[in-house]
């Protein structure tokens, strides 16, 4: 089923990139005076307190994934082929659960502890191809090319090809826009049919000759008696590619934005104290990590939100906003690397569709900020640098198209 996009950015209203960055005015604005809000242009209600948010995405017996709108603009709608890379997300329990624990299978902590190595490497030879005491564009030297090349590796896929995953990613993940609907939607088939042309004689060839990697793993997953089909398959990579590249680059970016211009000292603090790195990096997801949100159709009349729900009506679950909620979180609206409970953010989700792929990026976050802190004692901004020019509209929201800084050993 093809649905009916929803404009998000008609709700938000923001003024400037700068401001959909990081807005955290908004977020405030809707806490503390708006937290359960009704947009009348969009027919949706929106929510944003840690509890509400929770229990829209944990609660799939009331508000489902099986809706006719969505706040989702990414991949291709492929009306004759089937191929949908999003499929899993449109699923409620219990015909979501078998596709997932099929999926599943390609991210077990074995696997984990076996890529762990793999993503040291790839970070540490970017890491060590930035010149010591210069100006670097961290974006292209490290947040950027990281999740490609891992994903190309860990895909079992030739490493050359990772530029041009990125380009897919570029296209498959455009925000929705109304002026340009077609002419996105057009990219957007093409893309994938050039990325489904691409993989599909890798999973048959490695049907053949089964190897450690993602799409061997997707090959000899079986639930109840069932497996993926090579189609499937492709589809499956496809939803890998967009979540395992983008948001984390993205994530990653955001990291080295917030060491230098939230808290200058938290480098220092970390260079000294590797130990802090994990903490350091939920504290990102939690603070820095923008727009995180989901959205559900109510399936039965209810006032589980306080205000009376009707069934076939849209809720979006703003989980970065709850993730500033002073119920959960003590001073929200401030950095603490030190913060005890920060793992409780919702960035990546909760309940039955929480993000498959969050131990993978939590990972890459970690490794590719210990690398990096490993090598250069201090980092420094460069002076003149004018956030609203240096960045693009993207699935998650802005995303930094540069972010040039000064390093030194």
């Amino acid at each position: 089923m093809i649905k009916e996009v929803i404009p998000v950015n008609e709700i938000t209203n923001f003024q400037s990139r700068s401001e959909e960055f990081f807005p955290i005015e908004w977020y405030k604005e809707m806490l503390h005076h708006h937290p359960v809000y009704y947009h009348e242009k969009t027919d949706t209600w929106n929510v944003f307190k840690y509890e509400d948010v929770k229990q829209v995405l944990s609660n799939y017996e009331v508000f489902s994934s099986e809706g006719s709108r969505t706040t989702i603009f990414v991949g291709a709608n492929h009306k004759q082929e089937g191929h949908s890379p999003i499929n899993l997300t449109n699923l409620d329990p219990p015909q979501h659960r078998k596709s997932r624990s099929l999926l599943a299978a390609a991210f077990t902590p074995r696997s984990l502890k076996n890529w762990e190595p793999r993503i040291q490497q790839i970070a540490f030879e970017l890491v060590e191809d930035i010149q010591e005491n210069s100006t670097v564009n961290i974006v292209e030297a490290l947040a950027a090319p990281l999740p490609s090349l891992v994903i190309a590796d860990l895909f079992g896929v030739p490493i050359q090809d990772r530029d041009q995953f990125k380009k897919w990613v570029d296209i498959l993940f455009q925000p929705y826009d109304k002026e340009r609907l077609e002419d996105i939607e057009r990219q957007k088939q093409l893309a994938a049919k050039e990325y489904f042309q691409y993989l599909y004689p890798i999973v048959l060839q490695k049907r053949l000759n089964l190897s450690d990697d993602i799409i061997s793993d997707l090959i000899r997953a079986e639930v109840d008696g069932e497996r993926f089909t090579d189609d499937e398959i492709v589809q499956v990579t496809m939803l890998l590619l967009g979540a395992g590249v983008e948001t984390t680059s993205h994530a990653i970016a955001n990291t080295f934005y917030s060491l230098l211009y939230d808290d200058e000292s938290i480098y220092g603090e970390l260079r000294n104290n590797l130990e802090l790195v994990p903490n350091a990096v939920e504290e990102m997801l939690r603070y820095r990590f923008h727009i995180s949100r989901r959205d559900r159709t109510v399936k039965q009349d209810n006032d589980l939100l306080g205000i009376e729900l009707k069934k076939g009506d849209v809720v979006i679950a703003w989980m970065s906003a709850c993730n500033m909620d002073g119920t959960m979180f003590d001073d929200p609206f401030s950095l603490d690397i030190h913060r005890s409970n920060n793992k409780k953010h919702l960035t990546f989700g909760n309940g039955p569709h929480f993000c498959l792929g969050a131990p993978l990026a939590r990972l890459e976050m970690n490794v590719a900020l210990e690398a990096f802190l490993k090598r250069f004692s201090r980092i420094e901004p460069v002076e003149g640098f004018e956030l609203e020019n240096h960045l693009t509209a993207s699935a998650t929201g802005q995303s930094l198209t540069d972010l040039p800084m000064k390093v030194y050993k």
